[in-house]
């Protein structure tokens, strides 16, 4: 069986978004009681906390994204096509770090997390791959 039936095939966990303190990209990170005895909590909360710090790292305010705005509003959004955003940037680190801690901490358990950026930032997904879908 192949990676991606095995992801189509297995129970799905999901992480929700937090909106306690805003509207900002933020997942809870409270290890849901499916994952318990899977992996440690620790574990858990310390990819759930870094996701979320990066999250509010690309949403923050700074004069490199006003220069950025600025930039693509004089240039009619076409500096867009030369360029990535910092949102953009920091929207790929966030896929990097997320490769990286199936690689070292999901996989090697039976986990694999999927991208929040695929399941449009509602949620963030960890498939259970040794469990069959019920």
């Amino acid at each position: 069986m192949d990676d991606l039936s095995r992801l189509h095939n297995c129970t799905k966990v999901f992480i929700q978004r937090d909106f306690s303190e805003g509207t900002q990209v933020r997942f809870q990170n409270k290890l849901p009681p499916e994952l318990e005895g899977k992996i440690e909590r620790a574990a858990f909360e310390y990819t759930m906390s870094q996701l979320n710090a990066m999250f509010e790292d690309a949403e923050k305010l700074s004069s490199r994204t006003y220069c950025e705005s600025c930039l693509a509003c004089m240039t009619a959004y076409l500096s867009y096509l030369c360029m990535d955003t910092y949102y953009e940037k920091c929207l790929k680190k966030i896929s990097r770090f997320t490769q990286e801690q199936n690689n070292t901490v999901y996989v090697p358990r039976g986990l694999m997390v999927i991208d929040p950026v695929e399941r449009g930032l509602r949620v963030v997904e960890i498939c259970i791959l040794n469990e069959p879908n019920r």
